[in-house]
């Protein structure tokens, strides 16, 4: 069965809410349900896994477009967010309680 197909089918069939596994780590398909103005629609959940093959996270993010999937590359390609995460994990252990002020934004 095609990759098309297969996706057709679990729309079709599958549970609301239901996760399939990819072939790519960290990668899986959720069926979200319908609403009153939306039919029930299939999205992109990518959720990296650790050494030990468990996810990082509780819940990955969601991607329903192209246009989402090329907005967060552009995000995720960005040197300066690069540099943010580098700083961050530079800092965090020593400075655990501060936090910043609210409403502030922050100039990288």
């Amino acid at each position: 069965m095609e990759l098309n197909d297969t996706l057709r089918a679990f729309l079709e069939t599958g549970d609301d809410w239901e996760r399939k596994n990819t072939s790519v780590k960290g990668v899986s398909i959720i069926k979200l349900p319908g609403t009153k103005s939306r039919a029930p629609s299939l999205a992109i959940e990518i959720n990296p896994v650790g050494e030990k093959g468990i996810p990082m996270k509780k819940k990955g993010v969601m991607v329903m477009s192209g246009g989402e999937l090329r907005a967060f590359q552009e995000i995720f390609s960005n040197p300066k967010v690069d540099g943010l995460i580098r700083t961050i994990e530079d800092i965090s252990p020593g400075k655990k309680g501060q936090k910043g002020g609210s409403g502030d934004i922050l100039e990288i």
